[in-house]
């Protein structure tokens, strides 16, 4: 198939690209570089013998978008790009409802233009806000702590309207929970810039002394040990989640929702004893207080996922923090 991956040179992005090429799918990525690196495709290229083709472009810019489509008989759309700090939408939210939704309307639209109606939609856990019960399933209340969840959840107001209004559509929401790691090459990985976002390159960049000590935002949530929890997963596991929701799309005319998480929840401090374990390292962190948009605990029941993709899991958080490090150890 030809699938065109937006965002695709992202770090969730770049390991589904390597895993549709390596499925023998023909891919086109669309990528305007503002969290990623060019070098990424060098990378993909390394790992799968194949170079997909690539549009360094904004999807804010609709008719660079309708060359694309133009350029190429697309199949299937997986949709990535975005913005998607939760603490730097709270301070800047304008950006954010600009960037995410403007993009997503303009890319649909060129869709439609074109009659392709077959898409994999990269959501969030966000989008359920402070749960009333854990685990998490799909058809829980839905509601947003942050722009960035907000965002996301507009997105799934505007195809599940889109979907009523043309039910030849085909959509997989993918509700991601907390993707850490890296590909088993260590190629690709995540590396932001500047001080991380995320709990896992945070914590790598203060192991390789980067930083001088991690930051954790509150010890007073209704948590085991009063750190907020999450529910990690691989980023290898949640790439081929996006085949199987490939596959869902190509099959089926239905909208649809799916957790992709591992069902278990771990606490920062967890997460810092794990590393310091399994990579026999130390970890210097001090408390500070809560941020703003954060919720205490936060974890899937992936049952959903399992049944009607066949998605399951396979890496453990042992995998997950030393493919972490060992991508940044490799990449210095």
């Amino acid at each position: 198939m030809n699938i065109l991956v937006t965002g695709g040179m992202g770090f969730i992005g770049s390991h589904t690209v390597v895993e549709l090429l390596e499925n023998n799918d023909e891919v086109i990525i669309i990528d305007n570089l503002i969290n990623s690196k060019i070098d990424v495709l060098d990378k993909i290229e390394k790992i799968t013998g194949k170079k997909p083709a690539f549009y360094q472009i904004n999807l804010c810019d609709k008719d660079l978008v309708e060359k694309v489509f133009s350029n190429h008989q697309i199949d299937v759309v997986i949709h990535f790009a975005g913005l998607k700090a939760v603490g730097e939408s709270v301070e800047k939210p304008l950006l954010y409802y600009q960037n995410n939704l403007i993009s997503t309307l303009n890319l649909l639209e060129v869709m439609k233009n074109h009659n392709c109606k077959k898409l994999v939609f990269s959501s969030s856990a966000t989008v359920y806000g402070s749960p009333k019960f854990l685990p998490i399933k799909e058809d829980f209340p839905l509601s947003t702590t942050n722009p960035y969840g907000s965002t996301k959840l507009f997105i799934e107001h505007m195809l599940k309207d889109l979907y009523t209004s043309d039910p030849e559509w085909s959509i997989a929401i993918l509700r991601y929970f907390n993707p850490i790691g890296a590909h088993p090459s260590y190629l690709i990985g995540e590396n932001p810039n500047g001080i991380p976002n995320n709990l896992m390159p945070y914590i790598v960049k203060v192991a390789i002394k980067q930083l001088d000590h991690l930051n954790i935002f509150g010890n007073d949530y209704q948590t085991k040990d009063g750190t907020g929890v999450r529910d990690y997963i691989h980023v290898v596991d949640l790439a081929k989640g996006h085949l199987k929701a490939v596959q869902k799309v190509m099959t089926t005319n239905k909208i649809d929702c799916y957790n992709l998480g591992t069902g278990n929840g771990y606490s920062v401090l967890e997460m810092v004893e794990t590393f310091e374990q399994v990579n026999n390292i130390e970890v210097p962190y001090q408390i500070v207080a809560r941020r703003s948009g954060d919720i205490a605990q936060c974890y899937a029941d992936p049952t959903y996922a399992k049944q009607e993709l066949g998605f399951e899991c396979e890496k453990t958080l042992e995998d997950m923090v030393k493919d972490s490090y060992q991508y940044i150890i490799n990449n210095k």
